[in-house]
């Protein structure tokens, strides 16, 4: 389980979206791990923020950057924190 949180920082976009991700983007950051969560993200954001995700089970807590943008992050994959299998 996971807690996603979105911090806002009340700010709008001033740079179009990236064209090449009209549907978002799906982050890896679990670097090849063997043992990983992938987390469904609102998507998108309401405007400039941050999403800080936290697994409930390992204590990984990681921020991703949003800009209320097509091209902003709607999912993302981590590694655990466990050495050992879950």
């Amino acid at each position: 389980m996971h807690k996603v949180t979105w911090i806002d920082m009340e700010r709008w976009p001033k740079v179009k979206p990236n064209p090449d991700f009209p549907n978002g983007i799906d982050v890896d950051m679990s670097q090849g791990a063997v043992i990983a969560c992938l987390v469904t993200l609102p998507y998108p954001a309401k405007r400039i923020g941050s999403y800080v995700i936290e697994c409930e089970k390992c204590k990984l807590r990681v921020a991703l950057t949003t800009a209320g943008r097509l091209d902003d992050p709607r999912s993302v994959k981590l590694a655990c924190k466990w050495k050992e299998k879950r």
